[in-house]
């Protein structure tokens, strides 16, 4: 295994110094690492990976060097834009260092929603035109490699991904606590549950949210059929509740959604705040850090959602900091005509022992369209 440390030894010997992306756990000890090495002027956490790319072409532009931009392969699907339309050699020729986490790949079991991503994320890189070689785990052949992809990239002037595979760096200790703490995202969940019971469908943003919302069905021995997990696709899911909010006015749909999530399509909001959806209700659980994949920090500590949200047309908003009062501020999100929306905050960490569903996302998918047609 490779000890990140000495990796960004490495790569700021050979004139990296800049870093953007958004956190993935086969990166884990990498983000742990430039966390703690670095400031905002040389690492930046972005909303989505598009964003990371588009900092590294400003970096370069500004300093004629290389920069390093890192995400999990689920996000080069928020990358393509600025890879084919600016940085590629038939636009303006930006050359960078794509570090990829290889969830889903071939011959390695997985979670469903990485399987097809793994599948055809070197295909994908080759489409591109990005040449793509695999992270070596020996320490004299990776300090050699990335020797050479630093100097093709600063030669070629084209963007070269280095993908990684599972257990590739060594551990790096987290500061953020993992273990569930007293107010935490998982509480909020249970007492929505507590009040909507089987009233309301629910949709809940991917991570750890998703599959809380779930043990917490299963401990109470309610239906999973009223709820949709967006186990994939990070930042959508007030979309596919808005989607769902639509076509079925008469039933009270909840989404259940993050800090990273909504930071990641930010434009959601505001297409949220200007439709007509009376029965849509957006819970923001906002604990100001990407939880399931280090802990490392979002946006959100440096701004209120809640104001972004009312900006954007929303009917009700509200902000929530003690848990002492959530339950007064769900009420009134519940009870309140939508689109509606309440910010929570809530401490990090989850409980180590969290299941996953057993049941197969199509099997989860055709339960609830069952629940959502029987109902119509």
């Amino acid at each position: 295994m490779i000890n990140p440390g000495t990796m960004l030894d490495q790569l700021q010997a050979l004139g990296v110094e800049f870093y953007a992306g958004v956190p993935d756990s086969l990166l884990k000890g990498f983000c742990a690492e430039l966390q703690q090495r670095f400031g905002d002027k040389q690492h930046q956490v972005t909303v989505n990976e598009g964003s990371a790319i588009a900092q590294a072409i400003g970096y370069h532009l500004a300093s004629g060097e290389i920069p390093l931009v890192y995400m999990q392969n689920s996000g080069l699907g928020n990358a393509v834009n600025p890879l084919l339309s600016l940085a590629d050699p038939a636009v303006y020729n930006i050359p960078m260092i794509l570090l990829v986490g290889w969830r889903g790949e071939p011959g390695v079991a997985d979670e469903p929603q990485h399987v097809k991503q793994g599948q055809v994320t070197v295909e994908l890189l080759n489409a591109m035109g990005i040449p793509v070689e695999i992270m070596s785990t020996d320490a004299t052949a990776h300090a050699q490699q990335l020797r050479s992809l630093v100097e093709k990239a600063r030669a070629t002037q084209v963007p070269r991904a280095l993908l990684v595979r599972g257990k590739s760096f060594e551990t790096q200790k987290i500061t953020t606590a993992k273990e569930k703490p007293q107010w935490s995202r998982e509480n909020a969940i249970a007492r929505l549950l507590n009040r909507v019971g089987e009233s309301a469908f629910v949709v809940a943003t991917t991570g750890m949210a998703g599959r809380e919302l779930y043990e917490l069905r299963a401990e109470s021995e309610q239906s999973h059929n009223q709820d949709f997990l967006v186990i994939g696709g990070m930042g959508h899911a007030s979309q596919v509740a808005a989607g769902i909010a639509r076509a079925r006015r008469d039933q009270q749909i909840v989404c259940i959604d993050g800090d990273g999530s909504a930071l990641m399509h930010l434009g959601a909001l505001a297409a949220n705040g200007g439709s007509d959806l009376a029965n849509f209700h957006h819970l923001i659980i906002n604990n100001r850090v990407h939880d399931s994949v280090g802990g490392q920090p979002t946006a959100a500590p440096r701004l209120r959602l809640v104001d972004i949200a009312a900006a954007s047309g929303y009917r009700h908003v509200a902000f929530c900091d003690r848990e002492s009062e959530f339950d007064r501020h769900l009420d009134d999100l519940l009870n309140a005509s939508g689109p509606a929306l309440l910010e929570v905050l809530v401490e990090p960490g989850y409980r180590t022992d969290l299941g996953r569903p057993v049941e197969t996302p199509v099997a989860l998918k055709n339960e609830l369209m069952l629940k959502l047609r029987a109902d119509d």
